[in-house]
């Protein structure tokens, strides 16, 4: 019994949610009718979210969201969501990359029960990652990917974390479903170790575009707003050693002052097109940001770094141009200059061996 995410004597717990390896959906449908074949993972995820939907459980009744592709070489999706920037819980004050948990702050041992989808458990496998609703949801079946919320563990990625979260991505049968970490400094709103997983019903450039091969499973992927290191999982077996490579990598990029962001998504080898899809895990490394700030267009999280523009105004949306976004997205990541020499350097040696082992 628990009434919260936490574990709290109460009401029942959220019903398990048991997959083995049979369970991945090793090639998802296609973009020209993405929800034609559900995987049992995609049925109950939407169901549970659209009976919350239902129940007024949300900050805000998620509905059609005017969208446009800015013209321009990068194609950047701009969405108007004025309900999320007005009605979303404010992001929790963060002073540094390893600031501690803070049992005063709103975490996610507080939700209600109701909010609680299912546990996510491997057959045989560790602790399961608790799903719940995103009060204050970017799309339909955005949802928190949450591991063992009781041990009230920092914003700080884990491995274990990591490869939940990727098993995840590979029990959907959907091609936009996607899971995704914003670090501390790099837009995580609440610092209470949690992932997101959400659908996006459209495909994205970095799903496909060619890599520059840095070492062994490493790349960097210049597609998209910004240039970003490319992991890639051909399959379930390279889940492990993928977590613990992009994991390491984050510790590196932490230890050396930078912020980060962690994309997973289903796509092509490094190399492009033509040698099976898996998933491709990006890796931003970023100037920490504390706090808004002034004269900024819009919040510059996971969605921005991949090219969705979830934007609060109508008359931003209506007039933002490509040259304004990307000038807003660029100032925060790391040049390329920058990025190539973390990768000839000891953080990427260590995370190719890593991938490796």
């Amino acid at each position: 019994m628990a009434a919260t995410a936490g574990g709290e004597p109460g009401e029942p717990s959220p019903e398990e949610f048991v997959y083995g390896e049979e369970d991945f959906v090793l090639q998802a449908a296609g973009w020209g009718d993405p929800g034609s074949a559900p995987s049992r993972f995609d049925r109950v995820l939407l169901a549970g979210w659209s009976d919350r939907m239902e129940r007024g459980l949300f900050r805000y009744r998620l509905g059609a969201l005017p969208t446009r592709v800015l013209p321009g070489a990068v194609r950047l999706v701009a969405q108007l969501n004025e309900q999320r920037s007005a009605e979303r819980r404010p992001p929790q004050p963060v002073r540094s990359l390893r600031d501690p948990f803070d049992p005063a702050a709103f975490n996610f041992t507080r939700l209600r029960p109701a909010e609680l989808l299912f546990r996510l458990r491997r057959a045989g496998g560790p602790e399961p990652l608790l799903v719940a609703i995103n009060a204050s949801p970017l799309e339909r079946g955005h949802v928190l990917l949450l591991p063992e919320p009781a041990r009230r563990l920092p914003q700080a990625l884990t491995a274990p974390a990591l490869r939940g979260a990727l098993e995840a991505a590979l029990l959907s049968a959907h091609p936009g479903f996607r899971v995704s970490f914003n670090g501390l400094g790099g837009g995580a709103s609440v610092n209470h170790l949690h992932l997101h997983g959400l659908y996006l019903d459209r495909p994205l450039p970095l799903e496909e575009a060619p890599a520059e091969p840095l070492g062994p499973r490493l790349a960097l992927l210049r597609a998209g707003p910004a240039p970003a290191f490319l992991f890639f999982a051909a399959g379930p077996a390279a889940l492990e050693p993928v977590s613990r490579a992009v994991c390491r990598a984050a510790e590196h990029l932490g230890a050396a002052g930078l912020a980060c962001n962690v994309l997973a998504t289903r796509g092509d080898p490094p190399a492009g097109p033509g040698g099976g899809r898996g998933l491709r895990v990006l890796l931003w490394a970023r100037r920490p940001l504390f706090g808004p700030k002034a004269g900024e267009p819009f919040a510059v999280a996971l969605c921005e770094l991949a090219g969705l523009l979830p934007l609060p105004a109508e008359p931003l949306y209506r007039d933002i141009t490509e040259e304004q976004a990307l000038s807003a997205i660029r100032q925060h990541l790391l040049p390329e200059p920058e990025l190539l020499h973390l990768a000839a350097g000891a953080l990427m040696a260590r995370t190719a061996a890593g991938a490796r082992s």
